[in-house]
């Protein structure tokens, strides 16, 4: 049976990470997830970027937010993208919105500045054997790691990727980029 990778359609580019998933293995099989029935079909999570705090707020109202942590516990690999991991940290600096807590670490939001000061630029990503391009758009920062979080990735010094398990948090927008490693990466997870 072919790997079932889902990625969260609420809100954000979803579908390039569709896409980009797609691009991995021809045997990867992609389903857009707005409801805990299709989380339930899945075997991988992706968590893409958009508006925390909207996002968040819908989680918790449907329920979706608590079956995402459920699958967690039980193994799922779950990877977030920007809002993806401002959505897994445990804690979310001078904020106090809905989150997973999945991952223990403490980000800070838009920590390059705002929508204008979005940028492209090279890092290395462990697990991947050459730079990939980093998309930063209103980019957060992990500001703090706790016991058993891994750093997969730094940008001038910040951390911009983690792991703990099978849960990762980027911070920068790998699919926004026609390399597929990290994706490819997360597949085989």
């Amino acid at each position: 049976m072919p790997e079932r990778i889902g990625v969260l359609a609420i809100q954000g580019d979803f579908e390039k990470h569709l896409d980009a998933v797609r691009r991995t293995s021809p045997g990867v099989e992609t389903r857009e997830v707005r409801t805990s029935e299709e989380l339930s079909a899945i075997d991988r999570l992706i968590i893409p970027g958009g508006e925390s705090t909207t996002v968040g707020l819908l989680l918790e109202r449907y329920g979706l937010g608590e079956a995402i942590c459920r699958r967690a516990q039980e193994g799922m690999p779950i990877w977030g993208t920007c809002m993806g991991m401002i959505l897994l940290a445990r804690e979310i600096e001078g904020r106090d919105q809905y989150r997973l807590g999945l991952l223990d670490i403490t980000v800070v939001r838009n920590a390059f500045g705002a929508q204008i000061h979005s940028f492209e630029d090279t890092v290395a990503f462990a697990g991947v054997d050459h730079p990939v391009t980093g998309v930063f758009i209103r980019a957060p920062v992990v500001c703090r790691v706790g016991d058993g979080v891994e750093v997969l990735s730094r940008y001038q010094d910040r951390i911009v990727a983690v792991r703990a398990g099978r849960v990762v948090g980027t911070s920068f927008h790998p699919e926004l980029t026609d390399d597929v490693s990290v994706h490819r990466w997360f597949v085989d997870l």
